[in-house]
């Protein structure tokens, strides 16, 4: 009897021994698991916190760390919008549309009563000023809401009321398929869901402060929060001037901005006092905001308000090496922007945001992306950061900034952009054209996929520029005398050791003339006649052209075999820019509060005329599908101004200004018979139309992208020694 008790108790404590293993065990592989689903093992936890203000970081995100609001209540709370939460562009758009018309975009009529914020205003605007614009909805791609989506805080003053009736009666609205909503702000206080009050069925959001997890990868897209002040078109430039080595600056991470009190955004802020020092970290935060702060106020809030006083933003914004972007009452912040064109690198703090346009581009680039939760060792890494890593980092805020950032147009286009590579996957742009200059915008894939088929990657690639160029001459004066300086000209350019062959764009009313009237050379010679004779054509992609480079001429130009070698070789060194003879300048009338033009020969210019210049022919492409049909229906009407617009274009796509080189100095501008087509340098009226086309051009690119320079390329001392230059281009320097 004994030994079976004995039996009994052994069993019974092993019954109990196995149940507490085995439990103990679930709880450590509970504990061991992170607040993103991912296991860890024990021996790698998170580091402790030594602060309980930093705990609850590790909570869902976005929502309130002091709320009792359960996972299923949030589910709930977001339910209107992510209904559609499985969809992608493979199961939720209808590729065919693109497919059959293009990429185009059309825009709903705006209904009488219907009032627009002028953010909302500028986001169409920008749209149907695009190349991707349509306003026919059968050749539509994706459609545009003519109802503000924008502010969707039911207690703001923009917020749009009844917006579910009004979008599900929309004729073309198919639960959204192929729709594109935009929105800044959802939610509302106190809990600021990611709810835009609609169901918004299969339709692809381009939002700001957009989670993780809520954001739909290949389907939705994450854009920056911009202010109601933020440029429409243009934009300012950014703010670094000057590589400075070392690039470090006053103040090593700053940051001013609320603290609040009480609900959602509290936790981070609250907790950048113990960062704070005074010196070279200034983090700076307020009470004072809202009607009733100071029912809430804490022990810290006076001491607080009294040092944020102290400091102005905008001093140390443009004086920091970093700047702090912490979560506010949303995911995203203005001051991701403002720090982003101040160049001064974003220090993210903001767990879970769906960062902008992160499909793209390639934030660790030009941005520090750091962790709520190990918030105190920030100071410690940001200085742990060599000094050659923050010169590329602010270099990469700068590129960014310009490039996708400062209007909302960019902002807008870079949206459609990265909808279009979806759906042409085949051609669509890869990570290097997204992140290197200049951009996804001005790098359309539709002219090829090949990066060495571009100016702008030749380095990147490894490979040297090409060494023919193609000879472009524009006749529109009659054949009549064999001594007529298109003759010469043709002569004179298929002499050059680079020259692979000439097309004459036959641009004249009178037809072509005979084939020999046209004289004997090397190289082939072919006549285009112009179909619709403007001057626009001058620019098309001709298949014709072969070579990358090309060598743009009027038919009166006076040039030399050598000073056309010479120009190329130039080119060779500056394959993104326009290189040549002929240079004008632009200037500021602040008389006339307009933009002025003047022929007049100084030390500067800005432009290099199109009559006697070289660039990359991948500059007609963009003239022909960039330009907006506006501005080359101005060019053909006048008969005046592509040299103009060209220079535009290009200074627009590569910042820099164009080159001009030295001709033999008794070189002088030809001037025409009043009795012909292109006399128009001999018309009165000729600065005129073209002080009003750079007004006209200025206007449609938001700025003034001309860029000033002095420097001027002699053959003398161009990258050779001098005594082998003086006789390699000995014809420049004669008398």
């Amino acid at each position: 009897m004994q030994a079976k008790k004995r039996y009994f108790t052994l069993l019974s404590a092993g019954v109990c021994l196995a149940l507490l293993c085995y439990l103990g065990g679930v709880h450590l592989r509970a504990a061991a698991r992170s607040g993103d689903g991912i296991y860890r093992s024990p021996a790698q936890p998170w580091p402790l916190l030594p602060d309980t203000s930093l705990l609850p970081f590790t909570q869902e995100e976005g929502g309130d760390p002091g709320s009792q609001v359960s996972p299923r209540q949030k589910r709930d709370g977001n339910s209107s919008i992510y209904k559609g939460k499985r969809c992608r562009m493979e199961s939720c758009f209808d590729l065919s549309l693109c497919r059959r018309n293009g990429f185009k975009v059309y825009i709903y009529p705006q209904q009488k009563g219907d009032k627009l914020s002028d953010s909302y205003q500028h986001i169409l605007a920008a749209i149907e000023t695009s190349r991707f614009y349509t306003s026919d909805p059968s050749q539509a791609c994706v459609f545009v809401l003519s109802l503000d989506t924008l502010d969707r805080d039911q207690l703001s003053p923009h917020y749009v009321h009844n917006l579910k009736s009004k979008v599900q009666n929309l004729h073309l609205w198919n639960n959204g398929r192929n729709h594109l909503i935009f929105n800044l702000y959802s939610g509302t206080w106190p809990d600021y869901t990611e709810d835009v009050g609609f169901d918004i069925g299969q339709a692809m959001l381009a939002k700001a402060s957009i989670s993780t997890e809520n954001f739909r990868p290949n389907f939705d897209v994450s854009i920056p929060l911009f202010s109601k002040d933020h440029p429409r078109t243009g934009g300012d430039k950014g703010f670094l001037r000057f590589n400075n080595i070392p690039p470090m600056r006053k103040y090593m991470l700053v940051f001013k901005g609320k603290r609040y009190l009480t609900g959602i955004g509290s936790d981070t802020r609250n907790a950048l006092y113990h960062v704070h020092n005074g010196e070279d970290v200034v983090l700076l935060t307020t009470c004072k905001h809202g009607k009733d702060w100071q029912k809430h106020k804490d022990a810290r809030c006076d001491k607080d308000n009294a040092e944020y006083e102290k400091y102005d933003y905008r001093e140390m914004l443009h004086n920091a090496t970093f700047c702090l972007v912490p979560r506010g009452r949303r995911l995203g912040s203005f001051r991701f922007l403002e720090a982003l064109q101040a160049a001064c690198v974003p220090v993210m703090l903001s767990n879970g945001w769906e960062l902008p346009f992160s499909e793209v581009i390639d934030w660790n680039q030009a941005a520090v992306i750091g962790d709520e939760r190990l918030l105190l060792q920030i100071p410690s890494t940001i200085r742990s950061i060599h000094q050659d890593k923050i010169l590329a980092l602010r270099q990469q805020t700068q590129f960014l900034w310009e490039a996708y950032f400062s209007s909302v147009e960019k902002i807008v286009l870079t949206t459609l952009e990265i909808i279009q590579d979806r759906i042409f996957k085949h051609i669509s742009r890869n990570s290097l054209m997204w992140n290197k200059h200049p951009g996804g915008l001005f790098a359309l894939p539709q002219y090829s996929a090949y990066l060495g088929d571009f100016p702008y990657y030749y380095s990147n690639l490894g490979a040297k520029p090409p060494s023919k160029f193609t000879a472009v001459i524009h006749a529109v004066t009659p054949l009549v005398s064999q001594s007529q300086p298109i003759l010469k000209l043709l002569v004179a350019v298929a002499k050059s050791q680079y020259c692979y062959q000439i097309i004459v764009l036959w641009n004249c009313d009178k037809p072509l003339p005979a084939k020999h009237r046209w004289p004997a050379t090397t190289v082939p010679v072919v006549v285009i006649e112009g179909e619709s004779k403007v001057m626009s054509s001058r620019f098309l992609p001709y298949d014709n052209i072969v070579t990358d480079a090309v060598l743009s001429l009027d038919e009166d130009t006076v040039l030399s075999t050598t000073e056309v070698d010479f120009a190329f070789t130039v080119w060779q060194s500056f394959p993104e820019r326009i290189v040549g003879y002929p240079a004008r300048s632009h200037f500021w009338d602040s008389t006339r509060e307009r933009w002025g033009y003047t022929s007049k020969w100084t030390n500067d210019y800005s432009m290099v005329l199109t009559g006697a210049a070289i660039y990359h022919k991948y500059y007609h492409y963009l003239y022909t599908n960039y330009l907006p049909a506006s501005l080359k229906n101005m060019v053909d009407q006048l008969a005046n101004c592509e040299d103009i617009l060209m220079n535009f274009l290009v200074s627009a796509v590569t910042k820099l200004p164009p080159i001009k080189v030295t001709q033999k100095k008794q070189y002088k501008e030809t001037m025409m018979g009043q009795t012909s087509r292109a006399s128009r340098w001999a018309d009165p009226d000729h600065f005129a139309q073209r002080q009003t086309c750079m007004n006209t051009f200025a206007s449609w690119f938001g700025y003034m992208p001309l860029l000033h320079s002095q420097m001027r390329l002699d053959p003398v001392l161009f990258k050779d020694q001098v005594s082998i230059l003086r006789k390699k281009y000995r014809d420049i320097e004669r008398l």
